[in-house]
């Protein structure tokens, strides 16, 4: 199942895919007691007000736990891994334009906030990632946009 930017899918049983992730961030959500997951394809780390979409941060993570919970998912045995961050454009160093740093930074406090425990990460850098999230036992793969791949 394909997940577009500012996107989230949840499910059992399926494998999650997003691709395109520089400064974006793809953040996973499972609960490994009824093997349910989610995948969200986040652009932003505020909202500021705006309408509530998976592009957010600060909206994405309740927007899974509440499909996740629909689906049988308990937000207590959550946990989460996340992929992306990267400064694709390393001339570009005001604290306003690295939207990658404060994607990582807000999707943090947000599992705190929810107390999600993160459970690996793969973040920063300079290259873009797409991952593959499998629902079915909450592993997940990172492909580099230059080559090579991670499983976290």
């Amino acid at each position: 199942m394909l997940v577009g930017i500012g996107e989230f899918r949840v499910a059992k049983g399926a494998v999650l895919k997003t691709v395109g992730l520089g400064s974006c961030i793809g953040i996973a959500l499972y609960d490994p007691a009824v093997k349910v997951g989610g995948l969200a394809h986040v652009m932003l780390p505020q909202s500021n007000g705006t309408k509530r979409s998976a592009k957010y941060a600060d909206h994405a993570v309740e927007m899974m736990i509440e499909a996740m919970e629909r689906l049988g998912g308990k937000r207590d045995r959550v946990i989460a891994k996340m992929a992306g961050g990267a400064q694709l454009f390393k001339h570009m160093t005001m604290d306003m334009l690295r939207i990658g740093d404060r994607n990582v930074e807000a999707i943090s406090s947000i599992l705190d906030d929810f107390g999600i425990r993160l459970v690996s990460k793969d973040i920063g850098g300079d290259q873009g990632r797409t991952v593959y999230f499998f629902t079915s036992d909450g592993r997940m793969l990172v492909r580099y946009s230059r080559g090579g791949e991670l499983w976290i």
